[in-house]
């Protein structure tokens, strides 16, 4: 019996050959699309959960109130996490770590050997906090000793050859300090969401920069492993106020998150976690269900359309005493078969498919035969198979044998009304697509667009290193004598981002507000190079004392309540330096566009500058570039050159959403393909079924086109009816998804009506090639047999 299941199968195929290869391409596109998005939510979901004490690795953020608002920073005290390790009991290991952002990339030495790395500083345990792991060194002893650097693989085998040559010996830190390297540990692995290539003791950073011994200031990022068996609810609770009992602070404190929980989720509203990329992760998710979906829908409604040629089959097996379990395997059988054949195809799609897609996704995504990913592909595929023919075996089994046998299908309204149903879903789908696409576009072409508030464009820069660190005015003054160099400054960081932030008093201050304004070091000139429109009062000048002078922007000007701002002055700091407002600059966006501009003040002080920035003639880019780069090896011969565009800062804040709008726009392309695919198969079915209507219809006097108009009407009404149900249901996503920018294009109509006039375009293209084809047909072919 199985031998002959098998062969009516080989049969129906190969008598079925359009309908087989589009159920084949439908379902296997499916398939691969599920299985690359699978692959890009496991990855997601195993960041940061390889490390052994993940179950009870916690970090630490700090919960402010600031006038009514709740906000959340991973910016903690830089003795918070040794006082902890200390004092409470709970706590098996505990360590600092300055956040990547902190400092630019440095540069490593050994001989005339040298490479740009990047690197943080943490406390002594960190190594045994995280699992990072060490080919050398014993992880409780590799940051012990202050005068220790601990570096990766990869840097050693650059500066030493081999990992085991490089333990004992001496690397020079940006040619000014000289580090025993203690340890060497394994390149961190993708799922990390902290990286860095060498790291330094926290001991370090405490004799360099004093602030962090100050709990008044925040900055460095806490870390902390509890002891088994540990409430982590009541830790927090006890350690909630701890900052208010080292400091008069009472608007700061803290709350834990499972560090592993931060990489999905990350964003926080009123002090909670409420969401970050987990949001992206359930979106494909939902996207794979229903590009799975579609590619069923169309089996299931070909399998049905094309019922009317298997009714002897059926009607025959029924009147020898086949029971409707029997016919109900078969049929299944053929939608497993078929589902388990797309498998293969999709797994060599895939295959294909993952150098591109990592590309994309900038991931490392390996299609390994694990048991998880083979246990999900065949879970993916058996519910496949058994949504796809679990309808067409239930149908096509209870067909009344008489009628059958007769050659009369019993085509119900609510079979008729089911396949129309579930092509109507397959479309509302598709527009949904098409109208999220056209939303997230629009989006990523605002935010690249929009005026920012100054000019970022030809603008670049790079860290203060060496001989440029030593005496940065001398290098200004060459730099700006070079062909191609408009204007050359220097800034304390990079114009896009957050950054630092202070807390200053003023005149007419309340009692108890407390506001953070973000704080800008800058070096003369820096107003004028980056098109900074000032409101009131003037720029810096060099008659201007530094530390003693700043320029504040609208927003910390209204929250202040200031008037006549010109000449009144703040208090900046614990020492409550005087400071003097020379002006004000209109709101520019140094943040990200998710959030509304911030208050934030440029105070004159060129020795607390780091970066180099300066702008080029447009144009004249990469001659410029490669002056500079002569100039520099021969200025500062003992560094390289590491420089970024400004421009390519501020991209940089929106690459996930870039990735996101990159993908959509290809998983809703296949979704549209796939759902086109079933439409072209059911136009098929449809115009050979009325073959000899069409026939009748042009003797009697029908041209193609009144042909082409009856064939297409129906489909036309059903896509019309999903592009209805589609509209609301976009706009309700389009709006969510615009909810996370503060700063967002509107929802105009003609983006819904694009979206439907796309879908609908497709639906009769599709239809059209068929219907055109029926038309054409010679009429004595289509009634030959009467």
């Amino acid at each position: 019996m199985l031998r002959h299941n098998f062969l009516l199968l080989y049969r129906n195929f190969k008598r079925f050959r359009g309908t087989f290869f589009i159920n084949l391409a439908g379902l296997s596109t499916g398939l691969a699309c599920t299985l690359l998005i699978y692959l890009w939510v496991y990855d997601e979901w195993q960041v940061d959960k390889f490390h052994a004490n993940d179950s009870w690795l916690y970090k630490i953020f700090e919960k402010q109130q600031h006038s009514g608002n709740i906000g959340v920073t991973d910016s903690t005290p830089g003795l918070l996490a040794e006082t902890l390790a200390e004092d409470m009991p709970e706590v098996e290991y505990a360590s600092t770590v300055t956040p990547p952002y902190w400092f630019d990339r440095f540069t490593l030495s050994v001989k005339d050997k040298r490479i740009s790395a990047a690197g943080i500083y943490a406390g002594k345990d960190y190594f045994n906090i995280f699992s990072f792991d060490l080919l050398h060194g014993d992880a409780s002893r590799v940051l012990a000793d202050k005068n220790s650097i601990v570096i990766s693989e990869s840097i050693a085998k650059s500066l030493f050859t081999t990992t085991a040559n490089a333990m004992g010996k001496a690397i020079e830190w940006q040619r000014e300090q000289e580090y025993i390297v203690s340890g060497v540990f394994k390149d961190i692995p993708s799922a990390s969401s902290l990286r860095s290539d060498f790291v330094l003791s926290f001991e370090v950073m405490k004799d360099t920069n004093k602030g962090v011994l100050n709990w008044a200031n925040s900055g460095p990022m806490t870390f902390l492993v509890l002891k088994k068996g540990t409430d982590a609810t009541l830790f927090e609770r006890k350690i909630s106020g701890l900052i208010k009992t080292k400091t008069t602070a009472t608007h700061r404190d803290l709350i834990l998150q499972k560090y592993s929980d931060g990489y999905l989720f990350g964003r926080f509203e009123n002090g909670i976690a409420t969401g970050g990329r987990i949001d992206y992760v359930i979106l494909f998710s939902v996207i794979a269900a229903f590009i799975l979906v579609i590619a069923c829908i169309n089996f299931m409604n070909l399998s049905t359309a094309k019922a009317s040629r298997r009714l002897k089959e059926i009607g025959i097996k029924k009147a020898i005493g086949a029971g409707r379990r029997t016919l109900v395997i078969q049929h299944l059988g053929e939608s497993m078969f078929m589902s388990f054949l797309s498998l293969l195809l999709a797994v060599l799609m895939v295959d294909l498919v993952l150098p591109s897609f990592n590309i994309i996704t900038v991931k490392q995504l390996v299609l390994t035969f694990s048991t998880d990913l083979v246990v999900a592909s065949l879970l993916i595929t058996l519910a496949a198979g058994l949504l796809a023919g679990s309808y067409p075996a239930l149908y096509l089994s209870g067909f009344s044998p008489v009628h059958v046998l007769k050659g009369k299908l019993n085509s119900s309204t609510g079979e008729l009304w089911a396949r129309k149903g579930l092509v109507i879903f397959q479309f509302t789908l598709s527009v949904i697509f098409i109208v999220s696409v056209l939303i997230i576009y629009m989006q990523i072409d605002f935010l690249q667009s929009r005026n920012l508030g100054y000019n970022k464009d030809n603008v670049i820069h790079f860290p203060m290193e060496g001989r440029v660190k030593e005496n940065p005015e001398t290098f200004l003054n060459e730099l700006r004598k070079l062909p191609g160099i408009v204007s050359a400054s220097s800034i304390g960081q990079s114009m896009v981002g957050g950054g630092n932030t202070t807390e200053i008093e003023w005149e007419g201050k309340e009692p108890n507000m407390l506001v953070p304004f973000a704080i800008r070091p800058v070096n003369y000139d820096v107003i004028e190079m980056l098109d900074l429109e000032l409101l009131q009062g003037r720029a810096f000048s060099r008659d201007d004392s530094p530390g003693f002078k700043a320029i504040f922007n609208e927003t910390a000007i209204d929250i202040m309540a200031l008037k006549d701002p010109i000449g009144k002055t703040i208090q900046l700091g614990n020492d409550k330096l005087n400071v003097e407002i020379i002006g004000v600059v209109k709101d520019f966006h140094f943040e990200s566009l998710h959030s509304k501009v911030a208050p934030m003040f440029f105070v004159i002080a060129p020795p607390y500058t780091s970066k180099i920035i300066a702008r080029m003639t447009a144009g004249s880019e990469r001659e410029t570039i490669d002056r500079l780069q002569n100039f520099y090896r021969t200025y500062n011969p003992e560094f390289d050159l590491d420089y970024r565009f400004l421009d390519q800062d501020y991209q940089a804040q929106y690459a996930a959403e870039e990735r996101i709008g990159t993908l959509s726009e290809y998983f809703a392309g296949l979704a549209i393909l796939i759902s086109c695919l079933g439409l072209f198969g059911l136009a098929s079915f449809t115009a050979e079924r009325r073959l000899k209507e069409i026939g009748i219809r042009k003797v009697l006097g029908s041209s193609a086109t009144n042909i082409v108009i009856l064939l297409t009407a129906d489909f036309t009404r059903i896509v019309l009816v999903a592009i209805i149900l589609a509209l609301p249901v976009s706009y309700y996503i389009g709006k969510f998804w615009l909810d996370n920018f503060a700063y967002k294009i509107p929802l105009t109509w003609w983006y819904f009506v694009s979206g439907g006039c796309i879908a609908l375009f497709i639906s009769w293209l599709t239809v059209g090639l068929q219907a055109i084809r029926a038309a054409r047909v010679n009429p004595a072919r289509c009634l030959r047999d009467e």
